[in-house]
């Protein structure tokens, strides 16, 4: 009996204690749920820094961060170099402009329209951004330029350089309105001679004149060399006056700060996936299922404008051999292992549209948990602020069908008619709201894509602030890695122009300029061993990379981008060089002299004094810890020649004789 009592005894104690741990438990969830709930990138940032981090603060971190000493010497240099007059107040008329499309296009077109006011010597109206009329349901609060650029900052910018104006003259508004005077719709590369010759002669005589783009730009990029105050232009206008609405740059330089927080670097990363792009190169079969059938759509589409010459059905695999299409999510975070970027490394996700969605980043999220996005660092309630106060779409009134209760079933099939008859075929597939609701919905009913809804064009407008957005934080990061560039196609894209700002402000921050279609030898020959290559690989990619860093990078560019675009690659007509007396003979000048274009010019002595005591001597003094870095690599032993799969870097001979396609 004794024994019995004992073990009773023993079995209460033991529910008391499991009682009194599950309630601890559930207290515990209670209080700790909104912490949860409420995790931020932030607090994983503080998290980060928190543990062991032995390694991360070493030479060799740091020199992931470290500015490219061979452009040091490259300023920006966008002032006027010969006679300039500021513009007369009586001139030949006004120029009114509409821009269609995004905002690269966007971008593009307001600096060639400035550009083509001073060759015409004619007054600009604040051109009309579509993407962000009153009709695509935004906030009243601001007109369609004012929705993105800050307006009186773009007029005062360009003071001496062009007559701008916020409206029309009455007189000549009316005429607008009735459609009364002459229309243009340029080409991208549209010469400076077909605006002397065609446009002119009707701006003198209407007075007014109205420019339609599409293609993101109405001037050819690249001038003759007697119109390069024409390019310094441009530079004045996309990095001077052309300023975002206060309220977008406050919010994005604190998303910059938010990612420096504790003093830490970060990397923006733009993976390039737009779906006019993979339309434009054939890269469809990149992806799956539903995605590759949108990609052949638009494709379809630009065959039929005749913007593609080419056939609907193409290999992509191919093309991205070719270097055609866009490094994929997870090929970038395999390279970023190679260059030795640790896995904690702060990486922000850029550009507005990422085709494929968060399925296409699921590797490159493996690899480096701390992607982050305009998402992960701003509340609801600061972009919501960011949009201003919009009108609520009506809710759909339209009730579905009265579901039928199973005797009124019963009934219907007794009532159906003489027996035997066949069972009632089976119920379609039901289609889910969520599909509907999306901008792809349309693919499992319908075979051509409807008109966007008033949902979709407030969503278009939407998208060119976070674009602007990721443009603050981009030009602002410690590196860059675009995921393409220069599609070929004469449109500007989004790194393009965040690499040409870049390298305006300060040339020598890190700004990878990757060879595609060699990054794609290199991973063909290590493909049965992707994510654990063998160390001449590795060795084959820190060295191609590091190189598109400095010169060989820059005269790549020079080739490819700036004949489609000239903010990409704005060297050297808005650039000077500093160089130092005493350096004359120096390795780092003999490659500022190797990067030398024509009309590349010395920096004004001012200029010169300024920034030689703040960047050079930093620098410098970091030189023999640069150079014992690079002593670790070349210590180590090479592995066998046998099964070697390092891959010989292209030339630049052989890099012009590539595909044009490229």
């Amino acid at each position: 009996m004794l024994v019995k009592s004992k073990i009773k005894w023993v079995a209460l104690g033991g529910l008391v204690l499991s009682f009194v741990s599950l309630l601890v438990h559930l207290l515990l969830a209670k209080y700790s749920s909104a912490d949860l709930v409420h995790h931020s990138a932030i607090a994983g940032f503080t998290d980060d820094l928190n543990v062991n981090i032995d390694g991360r603060q070493g030479a060799g971190y740091s020199k992931l961060w470290k500015n490219v000493l061979s452009l040091e010497s490259l300023q920006p240099y966008a002032n006027p170099r010969s006679g300039y007059p500021v513009p007369r107040v009586e001139n030949n008329g006004f120029i009114y402009a509409k821009i269609f499309g995004g905002f690269e296009k966007i971008r593009n077109s307001i600096c060639d329209l400035v550009t083509i006011s001073r060759l015409l010597n004619a007054t600009l109206v604040i051109p009309e951004i579509q993407e962000s009329t009153q009709g695509k349901g935004i906030s009243s609060k601001f007109k369609s330029f004012s929705y993105l650029y800050n307006e009186d900052q773009f007029i005062a910018g360009l003071i001496n350089d062009v007559t701008i104006v916020k409206s029309l003259p009455p007189k000549l508004n009316e005429l607008r309105k009735l459609r009364q005077f002459p229309i243009f719709k340029p080409k991208t590369s549209a010469n400076p001679t077909f605006y002397i010759k065609e446009v002119l002669p009707k701006l003198k005589e209407a007075k007014v004149v109205g420019l339609v783009l599409h293609d993101g730009g109405c001037l050819q990029p690249i001038l003759p060399s007697s119109l390069a105050e024409y390019q310094r232009l441009r530079c004045r206008v996309a990095f001077h006056a052309l300023r975002f609405r206060p309220e977008i740059s406050t919010l994005g330089h604190l998303m910059a700060e938010r990612l420096r927080a504790l003093g830490q670097p970060y990397l923006a990363f733009n993976p390039g996936l737009v779906r006019d792009t993979l339309a434009y190169h054939g890269c469809a079969e990149l992806f799956q299922d539903v995605h590759t059938e949108l990609i052949q759509y638009r494709r379809a589409q630009m065959i039929k404008r005749g913007i593609v010459k080419d056939k609907l059905i193409v290999d992509s695999h191919v093309r991205k051999a070719n270097g055609s299409c866009p490094l994929m999510p997870e090929d970038v975070g395999l390279l970023l292992r190679a260059m030795g970027y640790p896995p904690k490394t702060r990486i922000y996700l850029a550009g507005s549209e990422t085709f494929g969605g968060q399925r296409v980043m699921i590797p490159l999220r493996a690899m480096y948990t701390n992607l982050v996005d305009r998402t992960s660092l701003c509340s609801n309630q600061e972009l919501t602020n960011l949009i201003g106060p919009e009108t609520p779409f009506p809710e759909d009134t339209s009730l579905p069908r009265p579901v039928k209760t199973l005797d009124q079933l019963k009934e219907e099939w007794q009532n159906a008619g003489p027996r035997p008859r066949p069972l009632p075929p089976p119920p379609d597939r039901p289609t889910y709201q969520h599909e509907k609701e999306g901008w792809y919905g349309w693919v499992a009913e319908k075979d051509s894509e409807p008109d966007p809804s008033p949902v979709d064009l407030r969503s278009q407008a939407h998208r060119l602030l976070w674009a602007a957005l990721d443009y603050i934080v981009s030009v602002e990061a410690d590196a860059f890695f675009p995921g393409f560039n220069n599609d070929g196609s004469g449109w500007p894209d989004f790194s393009g122009l965040v690499m040409g700002h870049r390298l305006y402000e300060m040339a020598s921050t890190r700004t990878y300029r990757p060879d595609r279609k060699y990054l794609a030898e290199l991973f063909n020959k290590t493909r049965d061993n992707l994510y654990h290559p063998k160390r001449n690989w590795t060795l084959s990619v820190r060295e191609h990379l590091n190189r598109s860093l400095g010169e060989e990078g820059l005269e790549r560019e020079f080739r490819r981008s700036k004949p489609t675009s000239f903010l990409s690659h704005p060297i050297p007509e808005c650039s000077c060089r500093i160089l130092k007396s005493s350096d004359t003979g120096s390795a780092t000048n003999k490659i500022i002299h190797h990067l030398s274009y024509e009309g590349d010019v010395e920096c004004p002595t001012g200029m010169h004094e300024g920034v030689k005591t703040v960047r050079y001597q930093k620098n410098l003094a970091n030189e023999s810890e640069s150079r014992e870095e690079d002593l670790d690599l070349e210590d180590q032993p090479e592995l066998e020649n046998e099964g070697s799969t390092s891959v010989t870097t292209p030339s630049l001979e052989q890099d012009e004789e590539m595909d044009p396609n490229d």
